[in-house]
């Protein structure tokens, strides 16, 4: 079985539970060290081809999924695999779609929906779930 992220790895939300995701955003360089073995892709195409398995979320830059059914089944799939696996959730720039799906996350794993998006801004980016139709949507997720 593969393990999960590394202590330390730039990125990764460290959940309640200990699961581990990393967030990043795909307009940067992969960054180095090991690969994902799950990735779940917000983004408003669908995303090049990827030597790991994965998924896409038709999700347009600063604003909501167009199928929230469909993000919710991934993110409960990428919950899953986090407990064992290295698993990242990434869009363009890995900070308002990024962070609203890793807000959610939180959800699924215990945090609170009105602590969640304050959750990943203190542990994966100060910046993160951009707008605040974002954070409406993290609020509403539970």
């Amino acid at each position: 079985m593969v393990e999960g992220w590394d202590d330390g790895t730039p990125g990764v939300l460290v959940l309640p539970s200990g699961r581990r995701v990393r967030g990043r955003g795909l307009g940067a360089p992969l960054p180095p060290g090991p690969v994902p073995t799950f990735g779940l892709y917000l983004l408003g195409r669908r995303p090049e081809p990827l030597p790991w398995e994965h998924r896409w979320v038709r999700w347009p830059d600063f604003r909501l999924p167009r199928d929230p059914v469909l993000l919710r089944a991934e993110l409960a799939q990428v919950w899953e695999r986090a407990a064992g696996e290295r698993v990242e959730v990434a869009c363009w720039g890995g900070t308002g779609r990024t962070g609203t799906a890793l807000a959610c996350l939180a959800v699924l794993d215990g945090v609170p929906a009105a602590d969640a998006v304050a959750h990943v801004r203190a542990h994966y980016r100060p910046r993160a779930v951009e707008t605040p139709a974002q954070r409406r949507f993290v609020a509403r997720f539970g």
